[in-house]
């Protein structure tokens, strides 16, 4: 049987971020053996990933980063089970390298991303290397990717919130002021037009219902009801597009009104909000 050194239980370690003791474990199972014992670590992840399968990973950190030109930027949500490990720094730090991988591949989408190398491997194969290190059920379940002339990237207090903004001109200051209006306010969509037939019925049905529930409203004929419920339509329009709405920092103008009094020729052409649960 190989002697099993320091050296190589460390360099294990810095290879894989598991702890000491599960590389030496994995050293001795696999008597020495260093590519078998990153294999035998990588089959345990996957054994504790498949019996964690059904439980709920509803905690874990959002990110949203750009690249060098500015032009792209992509967010992902890293889910864990237990926010304990979504605030622990090594996952984090974990979440920061999964972030660095899309943008640098510039990956377009979930499956491209989770194909993408990281040391050698998949990032789906990472990923598992990670739930045996950790314990719980981790994974990337949501990747959102942006294009524009800018994009502007912000990353709210305590990765709970990410945004991307898709903008005309390169205005940083502006972009981070929208980015910071779109966490708080949660927009259902850009402006009137980007919102889907579908939200807007509901809506319709949801106002009509509750005006035909109202005493006061009792005998009033059809007619004054839907004149009314297109008032109402037009109120919720104001408070959930983005564009439409008051802006956080001067309430007495709306974002679009924002946009042009910062650049004459500014305007957003997408965004995309990520949260943690």
């Amino acid at each position: 049987m190989s002697t099993i050194t320091a050296q190589d239980i460390n360099k294990l370690r810095k290879h894989t971020g598991q702890g000491m003791l599960d590389c030496r474990a994995a050293l001795t199972e696999t008597n020495g053996d260093f590519e078998a014992a990153v294999d035998f670590l990588r089959k345990k992840g996957a054994k504790v990933a498949a019996k964690r399968s059904d439980r709920d990973a509803n905690e874990g950190i959002v990110l949203a980063k750009t690249n060098e030109g500015g032009n792209i930027g992509i967010t992902l949500n890293v889910t864990s089970e237990t926010d304990f490990v979504a605030k622990n720094d090594d996952f984090i730090a974990f979440g920061n390298q999964l972030i660095d991988i899309a943008v640098a591949n510039n990956c377009k989408s979930l499956e491209e991303f989770k194909s993408a190398d990281f040391d050698g491997i998949p990032v789906s194969e990472k990923i598992l290397e990670q739930v045996g290190k950790i314990g719980e059920k981790i994974d990337v379940t949501s990747f959102e990717r942006v294009e524009a002339d800018y994009v502007a990237a912000y990353n709210h207090g305590g990765n709970r919130v990410a945004v991307l903004v898709g903008m005309t001109q390169a205005e940083a200051d502006a972009g981070k002021d929208v980015a910071m209006q779109i966490a708080a306010m949660n927009p259902v969509a850009l402006n009137r037009d980007s919102v889907s037939q579908d939200q807007i019925d509901r809506e319709k049905k949801v106002i009509m219902e509750s005006m035909k529930a109202d005493p006061k409203m009792e005998g009033k004929p059809e007619q004054m009801l839907t004149k009314i419920a297109e008032g109402k339509l037009g109120a919720f329009f104001k408070e959930n597009t983005l564009m439409a709405q008051p802006f956080v920092k001067d309430g007495s103008k709306t974002v679009e009104q924002f946009l042009k009094d910062t650049n004459a020729d500014l305007n957003l052409t997408e965004y995309k909000r990520l949260a943690v649960g």
